[in-house]
């Protein structure tokens, strides 16, 4: 994992999201760099409430003029994430 990459929860669902998108949104505005690095390697337990947070942190570091990388995507996160059509906006580096 990069030096300031940040990771996500082993479970993401619609129960932890509210909670995770605040936890997250705060520790990511604090990272010095252009591009933040979130690393999904952890995931293990997660439903389409993951993909809502994940687009929902990249539309708001977009408004700080910051861009958000993740990593480490679980098969299953980057299967959903093509089903929904929106991978591509959560790999720009």
């Amino acid at each position: 994992m990069p030096e300031h990459a940040m990771a996500l929860p082993d479970r993401l669902t619609l129960e932890e999201a509210v909670l995770t998108l605040q936890r997250l949104d705060d520790q990511l505005a604090q990272q010095p760099d252009s591009t933040v690095v979130l690393d999904a390697a952890s995931l293990r337990e997660f439903d389409s409430s993951a993909l809502a947070v994940l687009l929902e942190l990249s539309r708001r570091l977009q408004a700080r003029g910051k861009s958000l990388r993740v990593e480490g995507w679980p098969r299953r996160l980057q299967d959903l994430a093509g089903l929904y059509g929106v991978r591509e906006l959560l790999t720009s580096a």
